[in-house]
């Protein structure tokens, strides 16, 4: 079996936001930052980044936030709900490449889970970088296909002028990398499973699962979900996924789970 060579998890700090977004729950209410003492408690959403090397090229999974959150997002209001208020100067994605030692043109690929705001954020930032932009076929088309600035959480600025390739269903893209066609949370939301020679298998969910609490059994949806019925045959595929191969399950924003991780830039997973 084919493997990467190393996974390095980037931490790149946190949004803040209402558990109700993150885990849907009987009795609960949204509120905004302004009502945070209300019923359900506000809570850290920690972005990250994953960056594979192997033996034909670098990958890099997901872009976070951007550094002008507040300003970018206030057309659409997000930042209301997600601020982007819990992270230090070393956490943005830019200084935690430096930090790594890593230039933006030695990545070879970016590839994105989706395209909502907090993991396109950076996507500017690899233009004209030579790197292969890639995100699912679908996830491309709805993005691109909606009239004005914005829709829900897709933010057109994010990613408009970039040239993506696309992939559709499962894909092994590099030695070690498969990209799993998740769909629920968007309509081409993907996971990606690396297997290593000594960690084995990784999964990297992206919004397809949020947190451990939301993986169950029983799997609990969160309050932006495109489709409900998908989403649970996505947190069941990879729950069959990981039953196959011991995958370590690493959730998309589960507070607790990333500082149990090894995070770069010290830790990393071979």
């Amino acid at each position: 079996m084919a493997t990467a060579n190393k996974v390095s998890v980037i931490h790149c700090g946190a949004m803040t936001a209402d558990l109700t977004w993150l885990l849907l729950k009987p009795g609960r209410s949204i509120t905004d930052r302004s009502h945070k003492d209300g019923p359900a408690p506000w809570v850290d959403v920690p972005s990250h980044c994953v960056l594979v090397e192997t033996d034909e090229g670098k990958l890099l999974w997901d872009t976070s936030c951007p550094r002008d959150w507040e300003e970018r997002w206030g057309p659409t209001g997000l930042q209301e709900f997600f601020p982007y208020d819990h992270v230090s100067e070393e956490e943005y994605l830019d200084s935690r490449l430096n930090q790594m030692g890593v230039g933006l043109d030695e990545i070879d690929y970016v590839v994105l889970s989706h395209l909502h705001f907090d993991h396109a954020g950076n996507a500017q930032m690899f233009k004209n970088t030579g790197a292969k932009l890639v995100c699912n076929q679908r996830e491309k088309d709805f993005a691109f296909g909606f009239e004005g600035l914005f829709t829900g959480a897709h933010l057109k600025t994010d990613y408009e002028g970039l040239e993506f390739e696309t992939v559709s269903g499962d894909t092994e893209l590099l030695p070690g990398v498969t990209l799993i066609e998740t769909p629920g949370h968007t309509v081409g939301c993907m996971s990606m499973q690396v297997d290593l020679p000594d960690s084995g298998t990784m999964i990297f969910t992206s919004d397809a699962v949020y947190m451990g609490e939301s993986y169950g059994p029983p799997a609990t949806p969160a309050a932006i979900v495109n489709n409900l019925e998908q989403f649970y045959a996505s947190v069941e595929k990879l729950r069959g996924i990981q039953q196959r191969t011991g995958a370590q399950m690493v959730f998309g924003h589960d507070a607790e789970q990333i500082h149990q991780l090894r995070t770069a830039p010290e830790g990393s997973y071979t």
